[in-house]
């Protein structure tokens, strides 16, 4: 087991599925359900919420690695049908398996690192334009006259 310590990076924790704030507690309660709290921190993991993201970039990755490979073992090695169908959905489903808790810990990571609004970060609506905290507002203002 890799001990991270007390002020880890919070990538580093989410690719160790540990938690963004402490890189202490577990991140995960199964397999990919999130923890409601750290073990360690007590920090709130509740708001995590990855969406689908993890999972498209798996399927790129994957996908790409288990097309090139059965292409290039056709044409370089020339097996029977049968190999080629028995062993690259076997190992698209294994790096499927092994890569997508370590990618849904690394977007939450980055999720609670930027302070994302389903991470706690703040309701986007609520927050002032963009413009009034750049200071442009009065620029665009003078703009329209």
């Amino acid at each position: 087991m890799i001990e991270l310590p007390a002020t880890s990076n919070p990538f580093v924790a989410g690719l160790a599925c540990r938690c963004p704030n402490c890189g202490r507690g577990r991140l995960f309660e199964g397999f990919l359900r999130v923890a409601e709290r750290c073990e360690a921190c007590g920090f709130d993991l509740r708001a995590a919420d990855s969406g689908d993201g993890p999972a498209v970039f798996i399927i790129l990755i994957v996908g790409f690695v288990a097309c090139f490979g059965m292409l290039f073992t056709e044409i370089a090695y020339r097996p029977p049908i049968w190999v080629e169908l028995s062993v690259w959905p076997l190992v698209g489903a294994v790096l499927c398996l092994a890569l997508l808790r370590p990618a849904k810990g690394l977007m939450l990571a980055m999720q609670f690192h930027n302070r994302a609004s389903e991470a706690g970060g703040g309701d986007v609506a609520s927050s002032e334009p963009v413009a009034a905290v750049l200071g442009v507002q009065d620029d665009l203002q003078d703009h329209d006259r």
